[in-house]
């Protein structure tokens, strides 16, 4: 069985982001000289996923233009070897398509996916959501691992996860290994999942990194989900409930050449444009030297 659909949620508000996202979506903020969602979308393109469908929501209509291929105006103003230059890419021409979807009410990332039901039939599908990028430098990337996994034990479900500080713990949903699976482990059966739990009462450290590969199956589990924490539909109580179900959940860790950058506040977005930012080729040695002189200064 081979993975080729993506759903990549996008309509959540970018609260923790205000201004800068009073108008825009989050998603569409630039990281380097790209904006975060064209990352999410060029790990998967290059991971086997050809089929994308966005959950949006109001003011997201720049994400539709912004992998709509058809622009005339752009194509008379920039050669063939501009556009490569830029870091614009010609999904069209890879066989990438994208549709969209629009979540009319935030009522959780749960029933943001549930809108997929029509659009993944009876295939799995990968679930990445658009404000986080995952950088593996190396091959195999994390999707790719999670997919091999995923069909390899009949997973109903597969979780991205990676280590978090256990004082982070609250910022995610979290997941327990099953007995005999300890943390240590890269490829892992889990028994339970819990969002955002404190310190004190999280079953590890092991947080979920913002993908995962579905059967459809999470669509019966999502319908029998009630209103959670802050009131909305949460995946975490979705994978609860095929958990109870008997179901097979299995978990991938992040290899430790690889890094999760969720841009959802402003802190987690500085950081992640001074990293892609040092990494350009063409500009990061130069900032780089900016950087240090900047630091240098004492006054």
């Amino acid at each position: 069985m081979t993975i080729t659909k993506a759903v990549l949620p996008v309509a959540g508000l970018g609260t923790r982001l205000l201004p800068a996202t009073k108008s825009q979506p989050k998603e569409m903020l630039p990281v380097g000289h790209k904006p975060v969602v064209q990352y999410v979308v060029e790990e998967l393109v290059g991971q086997g996923i050809d089929t994308f469908l966005f959950v949006t929501a109001r003011k997201k209509g720049s994400i539709e233009d912004h992998f709509d291929d058809d622009d005339p105006e752009l194509e008379a103003r920039l050669s063939s070897s501009e556009a490569v230059k830029t870091g614009l890419v010609d999904f069209a021409a890879r066989g990438v398509g994208f549709y969209y979807v629009r979540q009319r009410r935030p009522t959780g990332n749960a029933d943001a996916v549930r809108l997929a039901a029509d659009f993944v039939g009876d295939q799995s599908f990968v679930v990445g959501f658009g404000d986080t990028i995952i950088h593996s430098p190396d091959r195999p990337g994390l999707v790719t691992r999670m997919m091999e996994s995923h069909v390899g034990h009949s997973a109903s479900a597969t979780i991205g996860v990676w280590e978090v500080p256990p004082q982070d713990t609250r910022k995610y949903g979290v997941v327990k290994p099953a007995a005999g699976h300890g943390a240590e482990g890269d490829d892992f059966p889990i028994v339970d999942i819990v969002e955002k739990p404190g310190p004190e009462s999280a079953p590890s450290c092991l947080a979920v990194a913002a993908r995962y590969v579905f059967t459809p199956a999470i669509f019966d589990a999502i319908d029998a989900v009630s209103s959670g924490l802050g009131g909305e539909r949460w995946l975490t109580d979705a994978i609860h409930i095929l958990l109870a179900r008997g179901e097979t959940v299995r978990c991938v860790r992040l290899r430790p050449d690889e890094w999760r950058y969720d841009i959802g506040t402003p802190l987690t977005y500085y950081r992640a444009f001074v990293d892609f930012a040092l990494a350009d080729p063409e500009h990061g040695p130069e900032f780089t030297r900016y950087l240090r002189d900047k630091l240098g200064d004492t006054r």
